[in-house]
């Protein structure tokens, strides 16, 4: 499926018009429209702000037997909080970093213990 016919689909399921898409990535509705038609094609900036508003990863936009997947991922998520720890200062972020640690010990040990049970 084309990304024209992706977009189109997408669009559908949500019950949204072309300009209620327009609004939503900052664009004309003739501009969807001719995304829609195929022809034009939408810039990266454009493809990454449809992938967001319809919550799908940009392959699935791009790449016709690309499976559907969510916009980001938990991992993404995770990974991109986990980053905002070097905002902190060194006694918070240890702070942190032994939460995390103790964390994933009690995690280890559950499963451990499962497994001997």
């Amino acid at each position: 499926m084309a990304l024209a016919d992706r977009v189109k689909a997408l669009r559908a399921e949500r019950g949204w018009s072309q300009t209620d898409l327009a609004n939503r990535i900052a664009a004309a509705p003739a501009q969807v429209s001719r995304y829609e038609s195929g022809r034009t094609a939408p810039s990266a900036d454009t493809v990454t702000r449809l992938a967001e508003t319809f919550g799908v990863s940009t392959d699935y936009l791009l790449i016709d037997d690309a499976p559907r997947r969510p916009f980001r991922s938990a991992e993404d998520a995770l990974g991109d909080r986990l980053a905002t720890i070097a905002e902190l200062d060194p006694a918070d972020q240890a702070l942190v970093i032994s939460f995390i640690d103790a964390l994933v010990t009690k995690t280890r040990l559950k499963r451990l213990t499962a497994q001997i049970s």
